[in-house]
């Protein structure tokens, strides 16, 4: 993921994204019940992170923080939770699907009005997901490595940040 924000292990008890200053807190990693729910929810904090105006540059995440509860607000989480699904399902973690699933369902419910919103976050979902394993951009290959689009899912995320070895 090109031009990556900054993990912190600062959050507390809380995990977010912070737009103005590009950086996702989270709480430390001995304080989830498993190493599949701390990847779920840092997924689901990177999720935001690529709407930022030096990657996907989406609508509503340039540099500010939407109001909670708020329309964008809404379609960011949404956004979030499809990305933290398509990168565990891809990362081969399935045990946290109910929370996903109820996650989206409430965030959906306060979209109610316009149904294509859950397709739309789906959708930004997914450009998120594919922006962060590279797969929408040209395969870069250096000298003596695969081009990006023959690296293992494993490497791609391990390139991600140095998470899947640990923080």
């Amino acid at each position: 993921m090109p031009q990556r924000p900054s993990i912190d292990h600062d959050g507390r008890n809380r995990a977010y994204y912070n737009p103005p200053a590009d950086s996702i807190h989270l709480p430390p990693q001995s304080t989830f019940e498993s190493p599949d729910e701390y990847y779920s929810t840092l997924f689901h904090e990177i999720g935001p992170s690529t709407g930022h105006e030096s990657r996907l540059n989406r609508h509503g995440m340039e540099t500010r923080i939407a109001p909670f509860g708020s329309a964008t607000y809404s379609k960011e989480e949404l956004a979030a939770e499809f990305t933290a699904c398509f990168l565990c399902h891809l990362s081969g973690i399935t045990n946290t699907t109910d929370n996903s699933d109820a996650y989206i369902a409430g965030w959906a419910s306060k979209l109610r009005s316009d149904r294509k919103l859950v397709l739309q976050g789906a959708s930004q979902g997914q450009k998120a997901a594919d922006f962060i394993l590279g797969n929408n951009r040209a395969p870069v290959a250096t000298a003596g490595s695969p081009a990006a689009s023959e690296r293992s899912l494993e490497d791609k995320l391990a390139d991600l940040y140095p998470v899947m070895g640990g923080v």
